[in-house]
């Protein structure tokens, strides 16, 4: 009687292993894809730093560099796709 729960939990613990499994294979991406990401995300701090510059800047022709700047950043995220 043992032997057969010791199977059955064995069974068990194989199933959710593969559950496991297919559910991460299912979430890892392709390169293509991680770099989209990471380019997206160093554009998105890019933007969240001229955005504090804008902020505290006092000069106007500094501040529309700036706003030209956000406006560049806003279109080189809009082209890209997010992955998830």
């Amino acid at each position: 009687m043992a032997r057969g729960w010791e199977s059955k939990a064995v069974e068990g613990q194989v199933q959710e292993f593969e559950s496991k499994k297919d559910r991460a294979d299912k979430r890892r991406w392709t390169r293509e894809q991680v770099e989209i990401r990471r380019r997206r995300e160093v554009l998105l701090l890019s933007r969240a730093r001229v955005e504090k510059q804008l902020q505290s800047s006092q000069d106007n022709r500094y501040r529309e560099q700036l706003n030209r700047a956000l406006a560049d950043l806003d279109l080189q995220i809009s082209k890209l796709a997010d992955p998830d």
